[in-house]
């Protein structure tokens, strides 16, 4: 018997979407630790440098999502 693996189209969008929320992401993360590392007497230093680092490590994550996803849509057999 013969298989054929074809790209789920569907699966292939969805993976696409996620990698454009991690382009997002990994220019907003570092965006908002610099900001608040140009000014440290700021009082919303310590929650912006938490939320930066945050974002950047959900950047990674949907990074490594957004990959296994494209790569589930090529070689993944239904």
């Amino acid at each position: 018997m013969l298989m054929e693996n074809r790209t789920d189209k569907e699966l292939l969008v969805k993976g696409i979407k996620q990698m454009a929320i991690t382009a997002l992401l990994m220019f907003i993360g570092p965006t908002l630790i610099y900001v608040a590392l140009t000014d440290r007497e700021q009082a919303v230093f310590f929650p912006l440098i938490a939320i930066g680092f945050l974002v950047s490590g959900f950047a990674i994550y949907m990074g490594f999502k957004g990959i296994r996803t494209i790569m589930d849509s090529m070689f993944k057999s239904k």
